[in-house]
């Protein structure tokens, strides 16, 4: 029988305070998320330095509910593991003191996470089958990028964003049109009541590098649209232009992952991040995955937000291949994939 290795891990690379109790990787015996979401939407994004002193108030109380949620105590943790970049800086260092206080007070061992690889491992919990090699698509608030996992721990970058991402698109349009922050979840819901079709606009594409994205240009033509209406004192259709707005950020990230799939012959793709939780992009995965006989995996959408249960489950198979950061780990606010 396969030892319980259970690991603590620690969130905190943006306005979610959350910590977890995994065991081996994929079993999640608690996972708290203390959000800030209500706080940040009146200024309509996150302000770094609100971000950070809740964090410092919360961490202690995520994290022994974490603890008893779980039904264990510091005594049968094996390792302890933390998001240390990227991030806004100030609120990864939350999280890595915390960590390193607890590594020192208990000398256990400490395990640094890549948030993105997080996400990337959020598809562990749910889907005992998925193993690597695989693609992922990553889409979040401030990244965009598609991966091929070579094997735990181990990433091939095939493309990433070139300006904003595609969920940094999604806050922009949103306020512009007047739904406020945050944007994905608003757009997705007013989107369900337009038409995707109602207005052109851009798909953009990178020549030299068909896998980067680049929605800024998309963004652009949003705000055009709307600066037109009113010089031409025109009203427009909310729901019609998150719909088309959506549907051309959806396209993108559809045709690029299959591109990366038939150009790799890979035949597993997975999303992660905030992103993957909408539901036209998992709509159009799953249906353009199914046409070319691919295998398709998505975490549930409480997964796909920043959470601490991903960073757990990376940091299993961190643990298993002998990774262990000391107490001179810092936050890295602009790591990047594959860096160490």
């Amino acid at each position: 029988m396969l030892e319980e290795i259970k690991i603590l891990a620690v969130e905190s690379s943006c306005d979610e305070t959350a910590a977890a109790v995994v065991v081996n990787g994929r079993e999640v015996r608690s996972n708290i998320i203390s959000s800030q979401i209500d706080l940040h939407t009146i200024y309509g994004g996150v302000v770094p330095e609100i971000a950070s002193r809740k964090h410092v108030e919360h961490i202690n109380y995520v994290i022994q509910e974490a603890l008893d949620t779980a039904g264990v105590t510091l005594n049968d943790i094996d390792a302890v593991a933390v998001t240390y970049g990227p991030g806004l800086v100030g609120a990864l260092l939350v999280g890595v003191a915390e960590a390193k206080a607890i590594s020192y007070a208990r000398n256990l061992p400490l395990i640094g996470v890549h948030h993105i690889e997080g996400h990337i491992s959020a598809n562990y919990i749910e889907n005992p089958d998925l193993e690597p090699p695989y693609v992922c698509l990553v889409v979040s608030g401030g990244h965009s990028h598609l991966v091929k996992v070579v094997d735990y721990g181990v990433y091939e970058v095939l493309g990433r964003t070139r300006d904003d991402a595609a969920g940094e698109a999604f806050d922009k349009v949103a306020r512009a049109i007047g739904l406020g922050y945050p944007g994905g979840p608003k757009i997705d819901r007013q989107a369900k009541l337009g038409n995707p079709q109602a207005i052109v606009f851009p798909r953009a594409s990178i020549a030299d590098h068909p896998y980067d994205f680049s929605f800024s240009g998309l963004k652009s033509a949003v705000l055009n649209y709307l600066n037109q209406c009113e010089m031409k004192g025109e009203t427009y259709d909310q729901a019609d232009v998150a719909a088309s707005f959506q549907q051309a950020v959806v396209d993108v990230l559809t045709g690029h992952a299959m591109l990366a799939m038939e150009e790799t012959g890979m035949k597993r793709l997975a999303i992660a991040g905030g992103v993957a939780s909408n539901t036209a992009l998992r709509q159009s995965m799953k249906e353009a995955c199914t046409q070319r006989g691919i295998a398709f995996y998505s975490p549930s959408p409480i997964l796909c937000t920043d959470n601490a249960a991903m960073i757990g489950a990376a940091a299993y198979y961190e643990y298993r291949k002998g990774v262990r950061h000391g107490l001179d780990l810092n936050a890295v606010p602009n790591l990047r994939l594959g860096d160490r």
